[in-house]
C-alpha cells in the first residue's frame, strides 16, 4: 500500500477480515496471541510501540518470522492531540528506526491535520472499523467478544490490543472470534491491498 492513504476498512473481495493488535510487543501477552493465531492459520498486523520493541526485540523478530505484518505506533505511545506536530513526527521517526514498516496507526486514533501532512509521504495511516474495547475497564470479556463478532464482516479492520491491561478480555474473545469467523469461511489477512483507501 502506497504512502498517503487513510484506511478504515477494506473493500475486500471474498471473505476477509484484517486483524490488528496495538501497543506491544509485550512478553506477558504477545506470545500467547501468536500461538492462538497460529492455531487458526491467521495473520495479523501488529502496531508496535518503539519503546516496547527496544526492550523486547526478540518478540518483534518472532512476529516477523511467523509471517505477520508490523506497523508503527510511535515510540512513546503519544496522544497526537496533546503533542506538538514536530515532536510527534520525530517520535514516529524514532519508532521507524526499530519498526520497518510504511504503516502507521496513531495511538488513540488521535492525529492532527498538521501531523498527518508531515507523515503522509512516508506512511499509510491505518485506523479501524471495529473496536473491541478490550482496553476499557468497564468491558467484560463477553462484551468484548460481542463487540468483535457483532460488528465485523468482509473487509473489517478489527482492533485488539496485545497489552497487559487488555489480555484478560483478549484471552476470552480472540479464540471465540477466530472460531466464529473461521467456521463462516473467512480468511484473516494482514496485507492491505494497494487499492484500499478511506
Amino acid at each position: 500500500m502506497s504512502p498517503g492513504y487513510l484506511l478504515c476498512s477494506v473493500p475486500a473481495a471474498g471473505k476477509s477480515i484484517y486483524l490488528t493488535f496495538d501497543d506491544g510487543p509485550c512478553p506477558e501477552t504477545t506470545p500467547w496471541i501468536l500461538e492462538i493465531l497460529d492455531q487458526y492459520n491467521a495473520k495479523a498486523t501488529f502496531f508496535m510501540v518503539g519503546n516496547n520493541v527496544s526492550k523486547h526485540r526478540g518478540l518483534y523478530d518472532r512476529i516477523v518470522t511467523e509471517g505477520h505484518s508490523v506497523g508503527n505506533h510511535t515510540f512513546h505511545h503519544l496522544n497526537g492531540w496533546h503533542t506538538p506536530a514536530g515532536a510527534y513526527a520525530d517520535d514516529v521517526h524514532r519508532c521507524r528506526e526499530l519498526v520497518d514498516s510504511p504503516l502507521f496507526r496513531p495511538p488513540y486514533g488521535r492525529i492532527s491535520p498538521t501531523q498527518y501532512f508531515l507523515l503522509r509521504k512516508e506512511f499509510s495511516i491505518v485506523f479501524w472499523s471495529v473496536l473491541t474495547w478490550d482496553f476499557h475497564r468497564g468491558t467484560s470479556p463477553e462484551q468484548c467478544l460481542e463487540n468483535a463478532t457483532g460488528h465485523s464482516g468482509n473487509g473489517s479492520i478489527v482492533l485488539f490490543h496485545d497489552s497487559p491491561k487488555a489480555i484478560e478480555k483478549v484471552r476470552y474473545a480472540l479464540p471465540g472470534f477466530l472460531q466464529h469467523f473461521a467456521a463462516l469461511g473467512y480468511r484473516f489477512n494482514h496485507r492491505f491491498p494497494s487499492s484500499a483507501k478511506l
